[in-house]
């Protein structure tokens, strides 16, 4: 009996103990149940609505128009200009062959315009969207159809923009162009991908970004902020009516340290050439004039260029695609000399005393090898200041041999060479300095002290970019200064000012280092000195030839000058006004062999355009 009851006592336990943990389930199964009504009604009331009203919404991007490239002098130089299409709404056509055939015989369509037409015409009809007949409206154009505009009330002229280069081609490379936008992946929540099909274009040809040049670097500056206009639409996704619009915001406009008028003037004096013209503001590192020859034609290729035509450009033996200021490699040639005195005596390997005998060639000791003069004529006793007037190829590969190529090295690096020196340039090359490292891990040679010899007139290995050089002229010019070079003057605080480090080269030795730049105009034995009489204000200057081949003969020279691809090119680097220099500038011409014949007059009007305003 006891054990009867015993387990009744335990059946019971057992299922009060069920029961209550059924209770418990069932509680917080209710608890969970009401706390997720609470969270859909409650708590997540208004995303669930939105997500609702989007279900019958349709929002899309609402184009802005770029900001404006300006001049140093406040002249626009690309800008966004109006142009007017020809629009209608299919979902309002009954017979599209019939209105085809009524509007063509107001403006004339193309056979293109028309097969676009009909195959856009079902699609754009059934979600009531808009369709473009024909672009770029001439003022003709537009008096006819107005004129006739009562027949077609689902027809209008609307107004849209294309990006324009004012300062015409020769701001190809630096301005760059903006063209068909590939990339969406900034596209914000309130767009989606398919939206953008739908967008509303404030430009011709469609949705646009900056492809290169400065409205590529520039880009997030000048492209502005998106609106968007909402429309309410119906379970098939056609458009009902607009519901909400904020408009977009226009870029920022950029200023420039660009001047027109001297641009202007350098491709004029560059016409049917090739080559590059830079000149920077010697105290601010402003760039003033940035010019690569020969160009492209930069509003083809902003607003439509065939493919014919482009593959023509792309083909194209002379490069026109190719900006020659910041990416062209060339030696410097000659104009290394002045470096070499500033280096020869900061080191103290040299004064401006020193004579040498300048036999027209030079033996280079170790195994008499003969490195010639560019003359090949000897030139006798010639202090420093006399290699440089007449550019002594002798004086400086005895300067070379005497010098160690670490130093020579590191001293051409604090001048420019082997770096960037621009800010906001468009794919600047860094141009090449020489060591032995450099050879031994890419030629897998060793350095030798010909090499050396060599780097003394500027060739060999040493690779320099136009703009490099113009920035080197602009240190020597200020006597040691430098400054980073920008073309924006967003870029303007960023450019700050070192000095060149020179513990035995001081004010006096730069001095006399002008003074011999100068004779290289003023002086009879100058190498530049027919343009003495030229000019109306005093250059300092040096010329230099880069040897495209080597020569070792007479006889392989006049060969060579047949062939026009493989004469050497013509380079100057000056500064100006001698007593306070301004603006320093590099030239380069391809081919041109004559630096103070070809290059020099260059050189000249582009200084005289800019010290005349």
């Amino acid at each position: 009996m006891k054990n009867d009851l015993q387990e009744r006592q335990l059946e019971i336990n057992t299922f009060t103990q069920r029961s209550l943990f059924i209770t418990i389930i069932l509680f917080l199964v209710i608890v969970i149940f009401l706390y997720r009504v609470f969270y859909l009604q409650i708590l997540e009331h208004d995303e669930f609505d939105e997500a609702a009203f989007e279900n019958k919404t349709y929002t899309v991007p609402v184009q802005p128009l770029r900001g404006r490239i300006i001049d140093r002098n406040g002249i626009v130089l690309t800008d966004n200009i109006a142009t007017f299409d020809l629009i209608t709404n299919p979902s309002e056509i009954n017979d599209p062959i019939v209105f085809l055939n009524d509007i063509n015989k107001v403006i004339n369509l193309s056979e293109s315009e028309k097969t676009n037409f009909l195959n856009s015409f079902e699609d754009r009809a059934f979600f009531n969207k808009e369709l473009i007949l024909k672009s770029n409206l001439n003022e003709k154009d537009i008096a006819k159809f107005e004129v006739q505009s009562f027949r077609f009330p689902n027809v209008f002229v609307g107004k849209r923009f294309r990006r324009i280069a004012l300062g015409n081609d020769s701001f190809a490379h630096v301005l760059g162009y903006a063209g068909v936008l590939t990339d969406t992946s900034f596209i914000s929540k309130k767009f989606n991908r398919n939206s953008w099909n739908d967008a509303l274009y404030s430009y011709a040809n469609g949705l646009i970004e900056g492809k290169s040049g400065l409205e590529k670097t520039f880009d997030d500056v000048l492209k502005g902020k998106f609106g968007y206009k909402q429309f309410e639409v119906d379970s098939k996704g056609r458009f009902i009516k607009e519901i909400d619009y904020l408009p977009p915001v226009k870029g920022d406009d950029l200023q420039t340290t660009l001047d027109l008028k001297a641009q202007l003037r350098a491709a004029d004096l560059m016409q049917d050439k090739k080559g590059s013209v830079v000149v920077v503001d010697v105290q601010s590192g402003e760039i003033v004039v940035l010019l690569s020859a020969p160009t492209y034609p930069i509003n083809k290729m902003a607003n439509g260029i065939s493919k014919d035509q482009y593959d023509e450009l792309l083909n194209d033996k002379d490069k026109p695609f190719f900006d020659r200021s910041v990416a062209g490699r060339y030696p410097p040639a000659s104009t290394l000399k002045p470096f070499f005195a500033f280096h020869s005596i900061n080191n103290q390997l040299i004064n401006w005393e020193n004579v040498i005998r300048d036999p027209g060639y030079f033996i280079l000791p170790d195994n008499g090898r003969m490195y010639r003069g560019w003359r090949q004529i000897p030139l006798g006793r010639i202090d420093l200041a006399t290699a440089i007037v007449r550019s002594s190829n002798t004086f400086f590969f005895d300067l070379a041999y005497k010098s160690n190529i670490n130093d020579i090295s590191d001293d051409l690096i604090k001048f420019g060479f082997g770096n960037r020196v621009c800010l906001d340039c468009f794919q600047e090359d860094s141009g090449l300095v020489p060591t032995p490292d450099w050879k031994r891990e890419n030629l897998n040679f060793s350095w030798f002290k010909g090499d050396t010899v060599n780097l003394g007139i500027g060739q060999g290995y040493m690779i320099s970019t136009p703009i490099q050089l113009a920035y080197y002229a602009a240190i020597i010019a200020s006597k040691g200064d430098k400054k980073k070079l920008f073309i924006s003057e967003l870029n303007r605080q960023n450019s700050s000012k070192e000095v060149i480090t020179a513990e035995a080269f001081n004010n006096s030795d730069w001095q006399k280092l002008h003074e011999s730049m100068l004779n290289v105009i003023e002086s009879d034995l100058g190498t530049a000195r027919g343009l003495r009489n030229s000019k109306e204000f005093l250059v300092a200057a040096k010329t230099g030839t880069g040897e495209v081949v080597s020569l070792n003969s007479s006889a392989e020279y006049n060969r060579i000058r047949e062939d026009i691809s493989l004469r050497d090119h013509a380079i100057m680097i000056a500064f100006a006004p001698y007593e306070n220099p301004k603006y320093a500038i590099s030239v380069i011409v391809e081919n041109g062999e004559s630096g103070g014949g070809v290059a020099g007059p260059v050189a000249l009007g582009v200084l005289k355009e800019l010290l005349d305003e």
